[in-house]
């Protein structure tokens, strides 16, 4: 479950009902022309605090420069690729959008994103994107061969909007892709297609994959070219048997119609996944002979093994304890496994794994030491050696410079609220070396050049809007500014606020937990204020990060300026930077663990602070942060007195099988966990004001968790308010005002039922 935070809010009356599914009338909240006072209008309808962003970038494959796209000025509505020199920052432009006028037609095609053919020759456009679960992956793609200026659409008689994935052949004379569940080859000398598969269908998936491999591994594009362009891997997913969910779109037409979305429920069958490779000319398919049932394994890695003979493989058992990385034989067939990597919780898939010494090593991550370290394993899995060294956790892979010598990477080793950039010697043997500028605490992300002599650098604070600069490495000099976003900051500045709090909540037996505070402008401890409490809680992300937070941050200020603290705390079992044992600690806990440690912090924070006031305690969260709010509500009544719960899971039996089964073991293993840790147990505990919010077309967290739990909530005569967004799907923000209403429907509740302000003790 990813966690949604999308920020809006108003003023306006809630009744609590039974079951409202349009709880009031709206009613916008009034507006100020205070320059200090966020309103909602400011925030979200005039977008005066949106910040710009760079790129997309590319670096080029030698570090002596990168590529971007920019406004045209003959064709203001029309971006250009630009290329810049990292060090002078001279501006060229490479590729002009007159040149991408298709015949026939006027204005120049939108680029959605572009690649480059390895000489640089010809360029790959995607454009007239679609959305496919939660990304735009399929559109049309064209080519633009920069010799001859003629730019060619891909995929002959294709319908618009179905080509998904094309890359170039090594050699840059071919582009495969995927179409209609098929893998195709296409000569740019004469526009032949090739097929290379054409059993596809939609249940039997070439080149790409079903939802929940997608959702869950994040893995979408689904082939890798050889390196010699002779051949392409690929995975083939069978979903025949797995149970369509129906969702019901009564809006769009004058009878209802059902939208199936295959997808598989913790304990259900899973796809079956199997690998191989094809000729690219077309021809017999190899099949990987990887053991195990492939309906309870999952096959998360595939990439040629540095060569066009071997591929690499990371292949996991349903538990998700264990990986065991294969190299395969493209002739034959045959796999053998190299190296397992082991837990008694769960494993993650490795996606820096990267080869090293001309495909002697490759790099792997694990926590086999309790704490996530990165590790070099010879080919034959024989020789493993230790890269990072220390009581801290690799948070991701920047660049490895090998001929320098030096391993870049992402970690915090003294504060998991922020991170910082970090390199060390590649044989093990040299000292952690931190490369970001100790006068910069906050979060830092770089995209760094091929030889890590350059980065676009990324910084933000829990209040600054993010700096882009262009740094040299590995001394971290400026060179160039690339986005200040000065005007927001200033406004930022200008707001009546009180800087945020970041502070420790003791919990005992060694559990501290990171947190924040936001307080009103006009604070007076000597009064009692509500609390409202932030959660999420769950494996899949943080909540206290010294980062930008944009419109949600923005949101929470408002709040303050209107009488409210706003907190949030990090539990264990989030993945904080904090070694293996905080977060797997979780393992077969979810839903009760982080709970637990939340009341209990709440109950440490009201000792600690005599400004809250115990009997305004209000909690909300989205999708995991959803269900949390539920628990909350539920399991410790005495504690929270009004609860907002956005897309939650009320059954963990409900959601799917890759995450749930990887977090809370196997359902006939963990019975009890599953149902001490779902919501919809507790429902005829509930005493306080709950509001429940879902999107009737959320394909992810399924409507169907909200009216469960609406049944037992109106078994047990508990009342309850309730808002439904007709075929909005998880992040409920498709179609006009959505967002909006949404967070006049939060704020409001909120304010008539947890009401705001400070009171006398």
């Amino acid at each position: 479950m990813k966690n949604y935070l999308i920020s809006r809010f108003s003023d306006v009356y809630v009744k609590p009902c039974l079951v409202c599914l349009l709880i009031f009338p709206f009613i916008a909240s009034a507006q100020s022309t205070d320059p200090g006072v966020l309103t909602l209008e400011r925030i979200f309808s005039a977008n005066e605090f949106s910040v710009a962003g760079f790129g997309p970038a590319r670096w080029l494959e030698d570090g002596t420069g990168y590529t971007t796209l920019e406004a045209s000025e003959q064709y203001p509505d029309s971006k250009e690729i630009i290329r810049y020199n990292p060090q002078s920052g001279n501006r060229e432009i490479l590729v002009t959008a007159s040149l991408l006028i298709p015949e026939g037609n006027n204005t120049p095609l939108s680029i959605s994103s572009y690649d480059w053919s390895a000489d640089r020759t010809k360029l790959l456009i995607f454009t007239n994107t679609r959305r496919v679960w939660r990304y735009n992956t399929r559109g049309d793609y064209w080519v633009l061969d920069l010799e001859t200026k003629k730019l060619s659409r891909l995929g002959g008689n294709a319908e618009p909007a179905t080509l998904m994935f094309a890359k170039f052949s090594p050699d840059g004379s071919r582009v495969a892709y995927v179409t209609r569940h098929n893998i195709y080859v296409e000569s740019l000398s004469d526009h032949v297609i090739t097929p290379l598969t054409k059993d596809g269908s939609e249940t039997l998936i070439n080149g790409t994959f079903d939802w929940v491999y997608e959702e869950e591994f994040g893995l979408r594009d689904g082939f890798r070219w050889s390196p010699d362009g002779t051949a392409i891997a690929f995975w083939q997913l069978d979903a025949f048997g797995i149970r369509d969910f129906y969702m019901i779109n009564n809006t769009d037409s004058l009878y209802p119609f059902t939208i199936p979305i295959q997808y598989p429920k913790v304990g259900t069958q899973n796809s079956a996944c199997r690998v191989g490779t094809v000729p690219a000319s077309g021809g017999n398919i190899t099949w990987f002979n990887v053991p195990g049932d492939p309906r309870n394994n999952y096959i998360v890695g595939l990439e040629w093994a540095t060569s066009s003979d071997e591929v690499i493989l990371q292949h996991l058992n349903r538990k998700q304890n264990k990986n065991e990385v294969m190299i395969g034989n493209r002739e034959t067939g045959a796999v053998k496994t190299i190296y397992t990597d082991t837990d008694e919780a769960w494993v993650e898939v490795v996606e820096d794994l990267r080869w090293m010494k001309n495909g002697q090593y490759f790099t792997w991550i694990s926590e086999k030491d309790g704490w996530r370290h990165v590790y070099l394993i010879s080919r034959d899995g024989k020789e493993v050696k230790l890269i990072t060294d220390g009581d801290y956790d690799v948070i991701s892979i920047s660049q490895i410079d090998e001929k320098g010598g030096y391993l870049y990477f992402i970690a915090s080793p003294q504060n998991a609220t922020q991170r910082y950039l970090y390199r060390t010697r590649l044989n093990g043997k040299g000292k952690l070396e931190r490369i970001t500028p100790e006068n910069e605490p906050g979060t830092h992300s770089y995209q760094v050049a091929a030889d890590a002599k350059w980065a676009i650098h990324t910084y933000s604070t829990f209040e600054t809007p993010p700096v882009i600069s262009m740094v040299s490495l590995p001394k971290h000099t400026s060179e160039h500014m690339l986005v200040d976003n000065q005007q927001v900051k200033a406004k930022i500045e200008a707001l009546d606020k009180k800087s945020a709090e970041f502070f420790k909540v003791d919990m005992g037996d060694g559990v501290v937990m990171d947190a924040w505070m936001i307080k009103p402008p006009d604070f007076d401890a000597s009064k009692k204020y509500p609390v409202l409490f932030q959660v999420y809680g769950e494996p899949a992300g943080q909540t206290v990060l010294d980062h930008y937070g944009g419109s949600n941050y923005l949101w929470h200020l408002m709040l303050a300026q209107q009488g409210y603290v706003v907190m949030s705390m990090d539990n264990q079992g989030t993945p904080a930077p904090r070694g293996r044992d905080w977060r797997k600690i979780v393992y077969g806990q979810i839903g009760i663990l982080a709970p637990s440690q939340q009341a209990k912090g709440v109950q440490v924070i009201a000792e600690k602070y005599n400004f809250v006031d115990e009997e305004r305690i209000g909690v909300w969260g989205w999708s995991g942060g959803g269900s949390m709010t539920l628990d909350a509500m539920l399991q410790y009544p005495e504690i929270y007195k009004t609860g907002m719960s956005v897309a939650p899971v009320t059954n963990q039996l409900f959601y799917d099988n890759v995450y749930q089964e990887r977090y809370m073991g196997l359902p006939w293993e963990n019975k009890e966990g599953y149902k001490n840790g779902s919501p919809v147990t507790y429902a005829k505990n509930l005493k306080g004001n709950l509001l429940i919010v879902h999107g009737t077309g959320d394909d992810n967290v399924h409507y169907q968790n909200t009216e469960v739990l609406v049944n037992e909530l109106i078994r047990h005569n508990k009342i309850f308010s309730m808002m439904s967004y007709p075929n909005r799907s998880h992040g409920i923000y498709e179609g006009e005002n959505t967002s909006r209403h949404l967070r006049e429907i939060l704020t409001s509740y909120l304010k008539n039922n947890l009401p705001a302000g400070p009171k006398t003790k």
